[in-house]
């Protein structure tokens, strides 16, 4: 299939991927990538001399996708595994041990919850009614916290659910999809009354020696898309970036896509495109060519967030930092009631032994500032940031030196939102695309913000496109692809 051309825009992790397998089965792949960088959320920098993730720091390894393709770059010998997952939720003021038994903070284990003291006798005394109210009822799609916070009581969502959810969406719960972001629960809540007995089901049936949880390169999972695109022009493949799409349309013979300046535009024609972006430019492209995609896509919205990463000195902390770090709910966190406004901690040099075996004597903390709704937070000077994390460390670690260095990453719409109606939303994005010959969309607008599920999205559309070629060939399309290098007007 060396004469098909492919376009994938977008070059995070979910376009790398998705070129990536349209490279390996012979397609002549272009990646064209608007920003001066390749990889999306996945980047990495050093501090203190120590390589750290700005972005996202590892990827599931019980999923097979993530895995798959770094075994597929030669790499699986160079994964890494925490030395530790176990974390804590700040709640009523003291940092509490998560409790067993608990699936994404929906609780099946009512003594391990009583132990874990994360909610007031009054929010605890509230879950066991759960077992015996009647069924909620839910036709289509609800809120996590509409139906979870009518069987076990409001407490459990405002301090176990929405934190734990929050380090994946920076959303709020009462605005988040049941159905599309706690999927396994949801569809283990339809076939039973108690939604402890639905979690303590799933508990049961999950493998009794999984493996672990996460993992993650020595070099920072920001090393990953370099990676990938190292194998995307290994196999004959094009990776650009500075080269952001403004148009794309459909031709008879198939795509023309319009790159840069409108002063002086760039024309790249190709056999079939994946639109590999967030969803607003996705709308934007997708605007001509299959409008019905693009008014669904414009109704997704996405959150910001600020990660500010600080090197200390080892002798900054009474003692090392326990776990792999904490949770703030909302609750706890927000400035307006008191709180100090940072929702996660990540003790790196604790969680990740391999970075601390760089530099022994540094200890490297992640604190991730903001959430759907509060941008307003993150429009403070870094400075002010980097005081509000340090504020953090002070108070619940007594760190009482400054840190050696900080660092600042702004994500600004980093985080689409999985709202009420998500699935129905994203299913009329694929039935519309489904209608439009040699175009497929991916990435974390759809399926899962975790790298897995963003790879999965990425086959998917790489399927998709390859099933179209070859319709085309067996056809007897038998012709030259698009111009690789593009031609410029004149």
């Amino acid at each position: 299939m060396t004469t098909s051309h492919a376009v994938v825009v977008g070059g995070g992790i979910a376009g790398l991927a998705a070129a990536h397998a349209l490279a390996r089965d012979g397609v002549r792949v272009t990646v064209l990538e608007g920003s001066p960088q390749i990889g999306g959320k996945l980047r990495v920098s050093e501090i203190a001399g120590v390589p750290v993730d700005e972005g996202a720091e590892s990827m599931l390894a019980r999923r097979p996708e993530g895995m798959d393709l770094v075994r597929d770059l030669g790499r699986s010998a160079d994964l890494v595994n925490p030395g530790t997952t176990s974390s804590a939720i700040l709640s009523r003021g003291a940092l509490r041990a998560i409790p067993s038994g608990q699936v994404m903070g929906v609780p099946s284990d009512l003594k391990a919850l009583a132990a874990s003291q994360v909610l007031s006798p009054a929010g605890l005394a509230r879950v066991p009614l759960d077992l015996v109210l009647p069924e909620t009822r839910r036709g289509g799609d609800v809120s996590v916290a509409d139906f979870i916070g009518a069987r076990v009581g409001r407490e459990v969502v405002d301090r176990l659910v929405e934190p734990l959810l929050g380090g994946v969406y920076a959303g709020r719960v009462e605005l988040l999809s049941f159905d599309a972001t706690l999927p396994a629960v949801a569809a283990a809540a339809r076939g039973h009354r108690s939604l402890i007995n639905a979690v303590q089901g799933i508990r049961d049936a999950a493998p009794k020696d999984p493996g672990p949880v996460f993992a993650t390169l020595p070099d920072g999972l920001g090393a990953l898309p370099p990676l990938v695109a190292d194998g995307i022009a290994a196999a004959g493949g094009t990776v650009r970036t500075g080269a952001m799409v403004r148009e794309l349309r459909r031709r008879e013979d198939g795509w023309r896509l319009t790159i840069g300046p409108t002063r002086d535009p760039e024309y790249l024609d190709a056999d079939a495109v994946v639109v590999a972006v967030p969803a607003a430019p996705a709308s934007r492209l997708l605007a001509q060519e299959a409008p019905a995609a693009a008014r669904e896509l414009a109704g997704i919205e996405y959150a910001s967030m600020a990660i500010i990463t600080l090197a200390y000195r080892a002798t900054a902390f009474p003692r090392l930092p326990d776990g792999s770090g904490y949770l703030v709910p909302g609750v706890e966190s927000d400035p307006a009631r008191g709180g100090r406004g940072v929702k996660a901690v990540t003790f790196s040099s604790v969680k990740w032994p391999h970075l601390r075996d760089r530099d022994p004597g540094v200890i490297v903390v992640r604190c991730s500032i903001g959430r759907f709704g509060e941008e307003h937070t993150l429009q403070r000077p870094d400075e002010e940031l980097t005081a509000t994390a340090m504020a953090e460390l002070a108070a619940t670690c007594g760190a009482t030196e400054l840190p050696a260095e900080t660092r600042v990453t702004r994500w600004g719409g980093g985080l689409p939102q999985y709202n009420v109606g998500h699935a129905d939303r994203v299913a009329k994005v694929r039935a519309a695309v489904a209608g439009t010959p040699g175009l497929a969309v991916a990435g974390a607008a759809y399926d899962g913000l975790g790298i897995p599920a963003c790879i999965a999205s990425a086959r998917a559309a790489a399927t998709r496109v390859l099933d179209h070629l070859r319709s085309r060939e067996g056809a007897g399309h038998d012709r030259a692809g698009g111009q690789a290098e593009g031609t410029r007007t004149q």
